[in-house]
C-alpha cells in the first residue's frame, strides 16, 4: 500500500517518558518471552491477511454485506455472524431508503446555504490527526442539522446499533456492561466531498485512544489476556472493562468521551471502492500486534512507535509493515448503505485523483448506553440545547443562531432516550 503516508515522529514530554519505560519493563516481566508471543500473534495475522486476500479474489471485498431487512427480521445466519465478528466490520445494505437519504442531503445543504456557512467557515482546527500526513479531509463542523438528528434518532439507525452492540459479550466478569438496546446520540460531524476531488487520504490508525492503550488501568484489564501471554483467551468482543476507559485530556486536542462498541457512518451517496474510500484491516485481534510491537528490542525504552499524546494511535510501514499489507477497501456502496468498523480496527481512507462523483457522508457511531455515555449524552443534551459544539470537538459553536437547527421539541423517544433526558 504504498500510496498510504507516514506519520510525524514522536515527540513525548518527560514524565511520558519516564512511565513508559516503566511500563515496558512491567509488562515485559510479566508476559516472559514476548518475542515469542509476537511471533504467536504475527502468524495469526498473517493467516487472517491470507483469508482476507482470497476473499477480496473471489468477491471483489473482503467485507461482511448484509441487508437491513435480514437485520430487522432477525434472519441472520450464525455464520453471517461469526463472519462479522471475525473480520470485525460491516456494510448493511439498504440501510434507508435512497429517496429518503437524498432528502437528508439536500436538507443539509441547504442547512449551510441558509445560514451562509461557505462565508462564516474559519477553517479546519481539528488536531486530532495531526501525526498522520494526510491532506485536509472535507469535514464540516456542523452537528445539529434536521438531517442528521433525524439520523440519529431514526428507527432503522436505532435497530441496526442494537444488531452491532448484541455482536459484544455484554455480560462478563460478573457484570452487565452496557445496554444494546438504548443509544448514546453521539454527534459527529458530516463529510461532503466533492467530483474533481484529489487527496492523499488519511493514513492507517486506530481510535478510543492511544498512549491509554498501554497505561489506563481499564486498557490494561481489557488486554489482561494479552498481557499475561494468553492470546488465545484474548476476545476484542468482551466489553469488559471497556466502559471503564477515560481517555486522557489534552488541551486542543479532540478526543471521544464515549464507549462505541463501533464506529461507522451513512453514505448520502453512490462512491466506488476506487475512489479515496475507507480501508480496513479486517482484523480485530490486530490490536495485539499493536501493543506488542513497542516491547521489541528495536524499539527505543522511551517509545510506542510513533505514538503522540493527543492523537490517534498511528499504523506505518517503518513499525507495522504487516499490517499495511492487509489493508483493504470498502465494496461499492450506494446512497443509504451504511458503513460499520469495531472500535479496534486499524483504518485508513484511501488516497484519491480527480474523483468520480460526490463522497458525502453522515458520522454515527454505535454507543450503547453505559454510565460513561449516559454522562457524555447530558453534555451532549446541553450542547444541542443552545447549538454549540459538542465537548468532544474544537470550540467552533457556528449553529448557536442558525436558523432551521433541529430544535428539542423534536426529538421522539429515541431521541430524548439517547439525549438522557425523561420521556
Amino acid at each position: 500500500m504504498s500510496n498510504y503516508h507516514t506519520f510525524e515522529s514522536a515527540v513525548l514530554p518527560e514524565h511520558y517518558r519516564d512511565n513508559i519505560v516503566r511500563m515496558k519493563r512491567a509488562l515485559r516481566a510479566q508476559i516472559g518471552d514476548v518475542d515469542a508471543l509476537f511471533a504467536e500473534v504475527s502468524a495469526f495475522i498473517e493467516a487472517e491477511i491470507i483469508s482476507i486476500k482470497q476473499q477480496h479474489a473471489r468477491t471483489g471485498s473482503a467485507w461482511p454485506v448484509l441487508d437491513y431487512p435480514s437485520i430487522a427480521a432477525g434472519h441472520v445466519t450464525d455464520e453471517q455472524l461469526a463472519m462479522i465478528r471475525r473480520r470485525g466490520c460491516l456494510v448493511i445494505k439498504g440501510h434507508f431508503p435512497t429517496e429518503q437519504v437524498a432528502e437528508w442531503d439536500k436538507g443539509l445543504l441547504q442547512y449551510l446555504d441558509d445560514n451562509a456557512f461557505d462565508a462564516i467557515y474559519r477553517g479546519p482546527v481539528d488536531q486530532f490527526f495531526g501525526n498522520l500526513d494526510a491532506s485536509r479531509p472535507e469535514i464540516f463542523p456542523v452537528y445539529w442539522s434536521r438531517s442528521q438528528m433525524q439520523v440519529r434518532q431514526h428507527e432503522r439507525m436505532a435497530t441496526a446499533q442494537s444488531f452491532l452492540n448484541r455482536l459484544w459479550k455484554t455480560h462478563s466478569r460478573g457484570q452487565q456492561w452496557f445496554d444494546p438496546d438504548v443509544n448514546a446520540l453521539y454527534p459527529d460531524r458530516v463529510r461532503r466531498r466533492p467530483p474533481g476531488t484529489t487527496s492523499k487520504g488519511l493514513g492507517p490508525h486506530t481510535d478510543s485512544g492511544a498512549l491509554e492503550r498501554w497505561l489506563h488501568p481499564a486498557y490494561l484489564k481489557v488486554f489482561d489476556n494479552i498481557y499475561r501471554n494468553d492470546f488465545k483467551a484474548y476476545d476484542p468482543w468482551d466489553a469488559a472493562y471497556r466502559t471503564e476507559v477515560d481517555e486522557y485530556a489534552y488541551q486542543d486536542t479532540v478526543k471521544c468521551s464515549a464507549f462505541r462498541t463501533f464506529q461507522g457512518w451513512t453514505a448520502l451517496c453512490d462512491m466506488k471502492a476506487d475512489q479515496g474510500v475507507l480501508h480496513t484491516l479486517p482484523i480485530p485481534e490486530a490490536m495485539a500486534y499493536l501493543l506488542l510491537r513497542p516491547l521489541l528490542n528495536d524499539v527505543p525504552e522511551d517509545e510506542l512507535c510513533g505514538v503522540i499524546p493527543g492523537k490517534v494511535l498511528p499504523v506505518s510501514k517503518q513499525w507495522h509493515p504487516l499490517l499495511v499489507e492487509g489493508l483493504s477497501p470498502i465494496p461499492d456502496v450506494e446512497a443509504g448503505d451504511s458503513v460499520w468498523w469495531h472500535c479496534d480496527v486499524i483504518h485508513s481512507v484511501a488516497p484519491v485523483a480527480n474523483q468520480q462523483g460526490w463522497g458525502n457522508v453522515m458520522y454515527v457511531p454505535a454507543a450503547p448506553m453505559c454510565a460513561k455515555n449516559r454522562r457524555y449524552a447530558k453534555d451532549v443534551f446541553n450542547a444541542f440545547a443552545v447549538g454549540a459544539s459538542p465537548s468532544d470537538f474544537p470550540r467552533e459553536d457556528y449553529e448557536k443562531d442558525w436558523k432551521g437547527r433541529f430544535s428539542v421539541e423534536e426529538l421522539n423517544e429515541i431521541g430524548r432516550l439517547g439525549l438522557a433526558k425523561p420521556l
